[in-house]
């Protein structure tokens, strides 16, 4: 696929490298040659130097064979404008726009083909906001990932000592809970994933996907952990973007400290919460501080600064300080592998969070979700079953004569209409009918293409 991506900053790099990593032909268009020639040196792309809103700079970095366009440069109105230029000059199908404001609505009017005529809207920091929200909903999860709009869910969590999971082989678990409606799909010890067999016996540090039913997930938790902590009390680092949207979105669902260092900024985000949120100003890695505001007290400390380095000291030190759970926002890629599960529980990464967004559009056949995984290295994605018993390579088969690459797995089958759907563990005789929602496990990239074809009906399906 021909991809130009707009704006090489984070999100840009990140979203070029994961693209790149799969053989598309990427185009990233900067007005910095330097900071081109650098990316352009690591990752197989062309870098082309200059505004990218201008018709000559997109014709000269290929938009008229471009199969999409992602504007992610740090301006919205940059992003807009350059999706509006290259759909109506040179008429690519397909654009997206990074938009931080949340005054532009996907699907609206404005965001249409006689407007901006963008396809989708992406914002990270929304994103983010929504990942942290569901591990405060989900506590004891590493990782929270909806399909089907929220109907089936995969969670990764970590097998810790003294948990339900440890010194237990899957077989053993899943007849000692089997009214919990789950499959596991994926263990990985140290980096490296060991076979899902009811005979695999699962260690202390081992991190376990799972997916179930929505309305299992807590059952599942309380399964594997013993316990189902809530979090009430939540202290947040940093009052930027993502701090005054998490803020905002747990008003009357947790008791919320901020510890911003701007003054100013301190000013307008208490003229902006609620009287009950404490806004403090200081610096988020001052022990004394953190001591005097009880941090040992926190279900959650989550430091989200602008600054890696000041995230992952100021995680740290409150996790030493006796807070229960810490989560570090973390941009460069190689600091999250570096953090994850140490004294930092989650570290999350702004950029990794919006591919599976962008992949949903790279995807070939009738795929409908995607989530990376791993740091890009596993995917899970959702597509729709279409077609008959003749032209598709799903329909009318039972799951056991579906043609499965090597390694990946199926996860959950998801049947019926958005209101009164079920979600249906996959088991050997079960028939796939058209319509399905079918959710893949991959564990490596190299199966993607194999996995995609089965979403691909064939040319005799009119």
């Amino acid at each position: 696929m021909r991809i130009i991506i707009l704006g090489a900053g984070r999100v840009g790099e990140s979203v070029a490298e994961s693209l790149a990593s799969e053989h598309n032909d990427i185009t990233l268009i900067d007005p910095d040659p330097e900071r081109l020639r650098e990316l352009e040196g690591r990752l197989d792309l062309r870098g082309v130097p200059g505004n990218g809103i201008q018709p000559s700079v997109l014709r000269l970095a290929g938009a008229g064979d471009a199969d999409l366009f992602i504007a992610c440069a740090a301006l919205d109105e940059t992003n807009l404008t350059a999706c509006k230029v290259a759909h109506d000059v040179f008429g690519v199908a397909t654009t997206v726009a990074r938009v931080r404001s949340p005054e532009f609505e996907e699907g609206s009017e404005l965001m249409g083909k006689t407007g901006f005529a963008v396809t989708h809207l992406i914002c990270p920091e929304e994103t983010v906001m929504n990942d942290i929200r569901q591990l405060i909903h989900y506590p004891e999860a590493l990782q929270v990932l909806e399909f089907s709009r929220g109907r089936a869910y995969l969670i990764a969590v970590r097998a810790v000592q003294g948990s339900r999971l440890v010194s237990h082989t899957l077989g053993e678990f899943r007849a000692l809970f089997a009214n919990v409606t789950m499959r596991v799909v994926a263990v990985y010890r140290q980096e490296v994933e060991v076979p899902v067999d009811a005979d695999t016996r699962v260690r202390s540090g081992d991190e376990v996907f799972v997916m179930a039913d929505k309305d299992k997930i807590r059952a599942v938790l309380r399964a594997i952990h013993n316990h189902d902590r809530p979090v009430r009390r939540v202290m947040i680092a940093g009052g930027g973007k993502v701090g005054l949207r998490l803020a905002r979105s747990l008003v009357g669902q947790c008791a919320v400290k901020i510890i911003e260092r701007s003054r100013k900024r301190c000013q307008y985000l208490a003229g902006e919460l609620p009287n009950e949120m404490l806004v403090l100003e200081g610096d988020s890695a001052d022990a004394d501080l953190l001591i005097e505001e009880s941090v040992a007290e926190m279900d959650l400390f989550i430091s989200l600064t602008n600054d890696d380095e000041d995230n992952i000291l100021s995680a740290m030190m409150a996790k030493r300080l006796g807070a229960r759970r810490v989560i570090a926002l973390i941009n460069r890629r190689i600091y999250a592998d570096m953090m994850q599960g140490s004294a930092i529980d989650i570290a999350i990464s702004p950029a990794q969070t919006v591919i599976g967004e962008l992949l949903v559009h790279v995807r070939r056949g009738d795929v409908v979700a995607v989530h990376s995984l791993r740091r890009g290295e596993a995917e899970a994605i959702e597509g729709v079953a279409r077609g008959d018993a003749r032209t598709s390579k799903l329909v009318g088969r039972r799951v056991e004569q579906v043609a499965l690459p090597a390694g990946a797995r199926f996860g959950v089958i998801v049947r019926g209409p958005d209101d009164d759907c079920e979600v249906l563990m996959p088991s050997h005789d079960l028939m796939i009918l058209e319509g399905d929602h079918i959710i893949f496990f991959i564990p490596n990239k190299r199966l993607l293409k194999a996995v995609e074809k089965l979403f691909q009906v064939s040319a005799h399906f009119f």
